[in-house]
């Protein structure tokens, strides 16, 4: 048996194929971005979900892309989480990066985004990503993504810069005792994932000028760090994966046009698209 995860920060979703690589099942567990998650915590996460505990002996391959794998004490300590569990299995750990290139362009020559809980971005070749810096994780990048825009909320909202009507609507949402906030961001596992939760707010407000501008100045800084400094031509596809880039593609586009450049195509949730790529080409 064999099993591929994609897995942000978030969310991880699995799914089990039988050795002719027909598809047995498919499950979702809490993230597991090993940089940013205690390792206790990882292995919870995994063994609570009882589909991939009561098939864990049969597994022979375990291929997971995941946030905050590209970096090597990273991919240590989910490869032992990983080893424990799927104790007859092969583990193959693969930042999430390289699941994007998968699910997006295959084998052809792309720039690849991913704008989900966390950001990133690289160019690749047809055979080697090509990354323009170290992702050094939400505290210092991840530019427009989930928790950048997070930060953003809540800072304009303590800041008084969000709109009343927003803001009034904001604080029926979320807890926004100050000192709940710092628990959260300080004392407790995925912090990342918390400020993520403040950007889903955005999902029903997409219309309000506040929200667009707020979108429209992040995907800019993305576009500015991550996107500009390849130097690729306007015929050089781009593609985006992740749901911040999904919900607001609009606008999105329209920040690639004024750069003279076309994405072709948003794809909210790589799992499918990875999945066909395995099916052809891994044996």
């Amino acid at each position: 048996m064999i099993l591929i995860a994609d897995g942000g920060s978030t969310k991880a979703d699995w799914i089990a194929l039988d050795n002719n690589r027909n598809e047995i099942f498919r499950v979702r567990t809490l993230g597991l971005n090993p940089a940013v998650v205690p390792q206790d915590e990882l292995k919870n996460r995994i063994v609570n979900m009882f589909q991939l505990i009561n098939i864990k002996d049969e597994v022979t391959e375990v291929h997971f892309y995941g946030a905050g794998c590209g970096t090597p004490k990273p991919v240590e300590i989910l490869h032992e989480v990983m080893t424990e569990i799927f104790s007859n299995a092969k583990i193959f750990i693969a930042e999430d990066m390289l699941a994007a290139v998968y699910a997006a362009t295959g084998k052809e020559p792309a720039i690849v985004c991913i704008l989900g809980t966390g950001s990133n971005s690289c160019y690749f070749n047809g055979t080697e990503m090509e990354m323009l810096v170290a992702s050094l994780g939400y505290t210092v990048m991840d530019e427009a993504s989930g928790n950048y825009f997070g930060k953003q909320l809540l800072r304009d909202y303590f800041y008084k810069r969000m709109p009343k009507k927003i803001a009034k609507s904001f604080e029926l949402q979320f807890n926004m005792d100050p000192d709940y906030i710092k628990l959260n961001l300080y004392r407790q596992p995925n912090p990342n994932m918390y400020l993520a939760t403040f950007a889903k707010f955005m999902f029903d407000f997409k219309d309000e000028k506040y929200i667009k501008k707020t979108i429209k100045k992040g995907f800019q800084e993305f576009f500015s760090c991550r996107v500009l400094p390849y130097n690729k031509t306007a015929e050089t596809p781009i593609y985006f994966i992740g749901s911040i880039a999904f919900y607001f593609s609009d606008i999105l586009e329209k920040v690639a046009n004024k750069h003279g450049l076309t994405i072709t195509d948003v794809i909210q949730r790589p799992i499918d698209n990875l999945l066909d790529y395995h099916r052809k080409n891994i044996n």
